[in-house]
C-alpha cells in the first residue's frame, strides 16, 4: 500500500482508467467550447450561455481527475496528441452542425461518458479497493447525468421551436 491506502498495482490500473476518462473530458470540453463559439440561429443566446457554463464545468471535472491521477502516483495526460489517441469522444473537423444537432451530439457524448464510468466503477472500487477514486467517478457520473438530462430537456424545446420554423 502507498501513503493513501491504495496498492501500486491497483493504482496503475486506476490511473489508466482516469487518463482515459480525462481524455474524454478534455475532448468534450473542446467540443463544447467549439459549439459555444459557433452556435447560430434563433437559439443562439440560451445555447451560447449554456455551452459556456458546461465547458467551465468540464474544466473543473478534468482538473479533479488529473489531480487524482497525481495523488495515485501517476501522471495526468495533458497533450492534444494524447487526448486524440485515447478519447472515445468523436469530433467533426470543418463541420458546423445546427444548434439542435449540437445539443443532441453533446447529450450523446455525456451519455457515452456515463456508460464508460459505469463500466469501470466496480473494478476501481471493489477489485482495486480504491473507494476514493470510486467516489470521484460516481460524483463525475452524476454531473454528466444531470447535464445529459438538461440537454435532453432543452432539446425537446428546440425540436418544438424548430418545427414551428418550418
Amino acid at each position: 500500500m502507498d501513503s493513501i491506502g491504495v496498492s501500486r498495482l491497483g493504482s496503475e490500473q486506476t490511473i489508466e482508467v482516469l487518463n482515459t476518462l480525462l481524455s474524454d473530458e478534455l475532448m468534450l470540453q473542446m467540443k463544447t467550447r467549439n459549439f459555444h463559439w459557433n452556435v447560430t440561429g434563433p437559439h443562439f443566446f440560451p445555447l451560447h450561455s449554456l455551452f459556456e457554463k458546461q465547458y467551465d464545468e468540464l474544466a473543473d471535472i478534468s482538473d479533479e481527475i488529473a489531480e487524482r491521477c497525481r495523488q495515485l502516483g501517476g501522471n495526468a495526460i495533458g497533450t492534444l496528441k494524447e487526448v486524440l489517441a485515447i478519447s472515445s469522444i468523436g469530433e467533426r473537423p470543418g463541420q458546423f452542425p445546427t444548434d439542435v444537432e449540437m445539443v443532441d451530439e453533446l447529450a450523446m457524448d455525456h451519455e457515452r461518458i456515463i456508460e464508460e464510468i459505469q463500466r469501470h466503477l466496480e473494478a476501481v472500487g471493489n477489485e482495486n479497493k480504491d473507494l476514493g477514486t470510486q467516489d470521484l467517478l460516481v460524483d463525475v457520473m452524476k454531473k454528466h447525468q444531470k447535464t445529459a438530462w438538461m440537454l435532453r430537456a432543452h432539446l425537446e424545446g428546440l425540436d418544438e421551436i424548430s418545427e414551428e420554423d418550418e
